[in-house]
């Protein structure tokens, strides 16, 4: 690399602050409810998220009870499989219930708010 191309770089465009957009002012936010949308997007959005969450609970849950049954049974003599996918299922569960408290607690509240 030569000089010459050092002098070529514009520093002042390199250094520039970066420009912070929300899009709240643009008002296209999906977690935006407005009066005249007649779909609750920031309440379906959670309530979908949570059924996912309890969906994915259930498959590793699942999963681990059909790796617990094919050890029994003797199909498979791998226990690593065996404890992975128990701790899978144990951490989903756990993360599940800690979402579930979470929302329990924030709708307690709400609805200890006064208006």
């Amino acid at each position: 690399m030569a000089m010459s191309d050092i002098s070529q770089i514009n520093f002042d465009a390199a250094f520039q602050p970066p420009t912070i957009t929300s899009e709240l002012v643009k008002n296209s936010d999906s977690m935006l409810i407005s009066a005249e949308d007649e779909q609750v997007t920031a309440f379906d959005s959670v309530f979908q998220s949570a059924v996912n969450l309890i969906n994915q609970t259930n498959a590793y849950s699942n999963a681990a009870e059909v790796e617990e049954l094919k050890f029994e049974m003797g199909e498979t003599d791998s226990i690593h499989d065996l404890q992975i996918a128990q701790q899978k299922a144990n951490i989903s569960l756990q993360y599940t219930v800690a979402v579930r408290d979470g929302l329990v607690s924030a709708f307690k509240e709400l609805m200890n708010m006064q208006f």
